[in-house]
């Protein structure tokens, strides 16, 4: 009977060392079991911002494509929308003059490159020449993608839509001069389309007036 009762006291002091070491595993158990829940919402919120991030910074770049087509200006002295496959190259009314500027895929890269505000015939002549030879590195290049590839362009040309590799409609030279040259005249329309990430973009957009 006493000894009984001892027992029973000694079980009632305190737990004992299986039952302490069953109750750490539970607790680890539990402690796993909530990280990994807490790792998935930061994972979750981390990939919903980064989504958000890439969707404004695609908006912005589309933005100031829109601006470039848009603000294009015909000069004469040199081809003002031109592409060759891997750059399309345009000049564009700027404040003070003309600004030569190329959008580009390479490496994976898509890139737009902004030359200076031009005003003088010779120097965009010049200018236009050295753009045919950019490596990507040049000041003035920014950065907008780096998961791009099968970059290609369309012209609309009467109604409709052509590689912009293709010869267009020719027109003669509006200046007044001795010998009228035949030029390629500007689209009406310009279609993007670039592979992002997989995930094929297209946007057209119709040249505005600065352009005619």
């Amino acid at each position: 009977m006493k000894s009984r009762q001892l027992a029973s006291r000694r079980r009632s002091a305190g737990f004992t060392l299986v039952e302490v070491l069953v109750a750490l595993l539970v607790m680890a158990i539990l402690a796993g079991l909530a990280w990994q829940a807490l790792d998935g919402v930061l994972r979750a919120r981390d990939d919903s911002q980064a989504r958000v991030d890439r969707t404004v910074r695609l908006a912005t770049v589309l933005t100031q494509w829109e601006q470039d087509l848009q603000a294009v200006h015909d000069t004469e002295a040199v081809p003002a929308l031109a592409f060759d496959g891997q750059t399309l190259r345009l000049t564009r009314r700027s404040e003070g003059g003309v600004q030569l500027v190329a959008w580009a895929v390479r490496n994976n890269q898509w890139q737009r490159w902004a030359g200076p505000t031009l005003a003088n015939t010779g120097e965009l002549q010049e200018a236009w020449l050295r753009s045919q030879q950019l490596l990507g590195t040049e000041p003035g290049t920014v950065l907008l993608a780096e998961d791009a590839s099968q970059w290609q362009i369309f012209f609309a040309r009467d109604g409709q839509w052509s590689n912009a590799q293709s010869t267009g409609n020719l027109v003669a030279s509006q200046q007044p001069t001795v010998v009228q040259v035949l030029r390629e005249a500007l689209p009406e329309a310009v279609r993007l389309q670039v592979t992002l990430g997989g995930q094929v973009l297209t946007r057209d957009i119709a040249l505005g007036p600065a352009g005619s």
